[in-house]
């Protein structure tokens, strides 16, 4: 376990980028700005934003990217890093980058259904992810989509039941 592991629930500020390494491996980035407020002297008081970079490796990252979308509610848990670089106008930046361990969507102004993805090796219902569309606590938003499996979102009202395969759930 990390010593600097860190857990943020947020808003992802941009669609999540897939792509490859020079190996085949995937990985899926975006980002995600978390809000924090506080009461002062009876009044609510916003906190500066803070943002994260997150990255996502494998195919956890491709159930991600195939999963959520701009403006989505999420909960991240992985590995903080910081990071300094410099730009393209020279400027050193600091960045706040989160290494994801997992990546999952908040429920709390949106319901989801999980789809379990089929892996290869016998190990079929071991796997998981999230089919995101607009989620959030837009109107007719939700965790949809088709294929891919993960968590889906159907226009109001419970979601269906989970199909759980033939092993232990537990």
């Amino acid at each position: 376990m990390a010593d600097n592991e860190i857990t943020i629930i947020g808003n992802l500020t941009r669609e999540p980028e897939l792509r490859f390494t020079g190996g085949g491996t995937a990985t899926c980035g975006f980002g995600v700005a978390v809000n924090r407020r506080y009461q002062q002297n009876g009044e609510w008081v916003d906190a500066p934003t803070n943002f994260f970079n997150v990255t996502v490796w494998g195919q956890y990252g491709e159930n991600v990217a195939a999963s959520l979308s701009k403006g989505d509610r999420v909960l991240v848990k992985g590995r903080l890093d910081f990071r300094k670089y410099q730009n393209k106008d020279g400027i050193e930046v600091s960045t706040h980058d989160i290494i994801a361990d997992e990546v999952a969507p908040s429920l709390k102004y949106a319901t989801a259904q999980m789809t379990r993805i089929e892996r290869s090796g016998g190990q079929g219902g071991q796997g998981g992810g999230y089919q995101g569309g607009q989620g959030g606590n837009r109107q007719g938003g939700g965790y949809q989509g088709g294929g891919g499996g993960g968590y889906q979102q159907g226009g109001g009202g419970r979601p269906a039941d989970p199909v759980y395969g033939d092993e232990e759930p537990f």
